[in-house]
């Protein structure tokens, strides 16, 4: 049962209470990521992740993770491009010590010189890591391709030049304006009591509502014709990130782009799974994924694949698009892509942390909670109709985005790109 509380101050808090499990998720959501920056402080919410875990005026370092891990629990934290969260994972009988504990990691951060400059040698080293990783690398490659002059085409770790810019004063400054009460949503599932969450929260966030925050930039897309970047690098494989723009979360036709996920590239019984991995051998790794921002999204498709394969790799990919887009799909391949969805939110709920995430994304995004039969009801109600009308509205050759690293020589690029007719 949700409950639902805003404070004075615009904090919000959600409660989820699941009797009868020992486990207890609590995340603290900030309404800030790397969509809140630009190139000169790139970075900038992901470093503050990481300085959030080293100590506040009464918590050393090592005592923020002893008061969780101690008692047998689990503490954690990410930056994506439109939030941040830290998060626990501890026995219900602990949750007013978890709130306390990531509730002063988000207020009194000491974000000390030293560690500072420490915290910073960390994350270029987690750049560079990232950048040896050419399966996680061209993912970078691909934003910067789709978003060209946006936030959202800068990475989420920033780059070396930046972060090695970015001064303490900034990231203070930053802090003060981007979290604020009215900018944080507390979440908590589990056995969990909302009136003494509600209780303690008031005191612990008492803070004012702050002067409005400059807004990001909107993503107005006006791509006309096929991009492509290659990185050149000795790789034992071809990495390929395939992207092309959708829309934001709150479209109304998100739940038919759902299954369209599904049906091409979620799971093993998926079109690109069987086709290209099982039945061409083109790949060992394939599949795809929606990403989901405010206002816009993107469809994207990822592989790896021997350096000669990589041009046939391409054309079965575009294949799959343009079949998917041209024809309607079965009723039976519609009927389990739902039931996959079904099925994978309602063991999803059963799980403490995964319904935190899945609560807290939801309110933090849309502002408001989300119903999970209304849900279900929506994604039955989508037909091979709108499947093939949503594949069109996307799947369109002028939108069409590609990322490569591999061994690829330049008249290996060129018949690639001659692929690239959708």
């Amino acid at each position: 049962m949700y409950k639902k509380t805003e404070l004075d101050n615009g904090l919000t808090l959600v409660t989820n209470h699941m009797p009868g499990m020992e486990s207890l998720a609590i995340g603290i959501w900030i309404r800030t990521g790397s969509r809140n920056e630009d190139e000169k402080n790139s970075g900038i919410s992901h470093f503050l992740e990481h300085m959030l875990f080293k100590g506040t005026p009464s918590r050393s370092c090592r005592k923020l993770k002893e008061e969780i891990e101690g008692r047998g629990g689990s503490l954690n934290g990410f930056t994506s491009e439109e939030v941040s969260c830290f998060l626990a994972r501890v026995s219900f009988k602990h949750a007013g010590l978890a709130l306390e504990v990531l509730s002063d990691m988000v207020l009194n951060a000491s974000i000390d010189k030293i560690e500072f400059e420490r915290e910073r040698g960390v994350i270029v080293e987690e750049i560079k890591m990232y950048q040896d990783l050419p399966n996680h690398y061209v993912q970078d490659i691909l934003a910067e391709i789709m978003w060209p002059g946006n936030a959202l085409g800068l990475p989420i770790t920033g780059s070396i030049d930046s972060v090695s810019a970015i001064l303490r004063k900034d990231m203070v400054e930053y802090k003060s304006a981007r979290y604020a009460p009215e900018k944080i949503v507390i979440v908590l599932c589990g056995n969990v009591d909302h009136g003494a969450i509600e209780s303690k929260a008031k005191k612990m966030f008492n803070g004012s509502i702050t002067k409005k925050a400059q807004a990001v930039e909107q993503f107005h897309n006006s791509q006309s014709r096929p991009r492509v970047k290659v990185l050149h690098k000795d790789t034992e494989q071809a990495h390929i990130s395939m992207g092309l723009h959708s829309f934001g979360k709150n479209h109304k036709d998100r739940y038919a782009l759902a299954l369209l996920h599904i049906i091409l590239g979620a799971n093993m019984s998926s079109r690109l799974f069987e086709n290209i991995r099982e039945k061409k051998g083109l790949a060992y790794e394939i599949g795809a994924e929606i990403k989901r921002f405010s206002e816009t999204g993107a469809f994207v498709v990822h592989a790896g694949t021997e350096h000669r394969k990589a041009r046939e790799a391409i054309s079965c990919i575009i294949k799959e698009l343009k079949d998917i887009r041209e024809k309607h799909v079965s009723a039976g391949e519609l009927k389990r892509a739902k039931e996959f969805f079904r099925v994978q939110l309602l063991m999803a709920l059963e799980d403490t942390v995964d319904h935190m995430l899945w609560l807290g994304d939801y309110v933090t995004s849309l502002n408001k909670l989300p119903d999970k039969e209304d849900v279900i009801k929506k994604v039955e109600a989508v037909t091979p109709e709108d499947i093939k009308r949503v594949s069109q509205d996307i799947f369109k050759g002028s939108g069409l985005n590609l990322a490569v690293i591999g061994n690829l020589d330049d008249r290996e690029q060129k018949e690639i790109e001659k692929e690239l007719i959708l």
